[in-house]
């Protein structure tokens, strides 16, 4: 009971010092020691790493914008090359058109110079037909006089 009668003792007295509120000397010292530390902690630690976040930021900016001006670039180009290829595309289409067209002329023209020659060689076919056959009545009429004659002399004869 001693202690708690020494810590009442002490917690009624008005002349305690040192208490949790002392307002003397050494709160002014704190409170410079407190300023000096923040200025310290600034200029040694949060300058040189705000100075490398900057350093960061500008980095990341530059690369974005570098980044965006060869993304804009690319884009043209891609533009411009898919606009060269539809011209390509084009231009061999009708290169091909021209071609194929061509082609059918020429197979046509082949088609009529065959048609020619097939007409020709029939007329000269049927010509050569004509003639034998001239010959061939010719001949028969010659043999059939030949062969009347001989069964008139054999008619005759008998």
């Amino acid at each position: 009971m001693t202690d708690f009668s020494f810590l009442l003792f002490q917690m009624l007295s008005t002349d305690t010092e040192g208490g949790l509120f002392d307002f003397n000397a050494t709160l002014p010292l704190m409170a410079l020691q407190f300023f000096a530390l923040t200025v310290l902690l600034n200029l040694i630690f949060y300058k040189p790493v705000i100075n490398v976040l900057d350093e960061r930021d500008e980095y990341i900016r530059n690369s974005l914008t570098t980044a965006s001006a060869s993304l804009l670039k690319a884009d043209e180009l891609t533009k411009k090359y898919e606009n060269q290829l539809a011209e390509s595309r084009k231009k061999a289409q009708s290169i091909i058109k021209v071609a194929q067209e061509q082609a059918q002329e020429a197979v046509s023209i082949k088609i009529k110079d065959a048609q020619l020659n097939a007409e020709k060689l029939i007329s000269e076919a049927y010509e050569q037909l004509s003639i034998q056959k001239e010959n061939a009545l010719k001949t028969l009429e010659t043999q059939v006089d030949t062969l009347s004659d001989l069964i008139k002399l054999k008619l005759l004869n008998d």
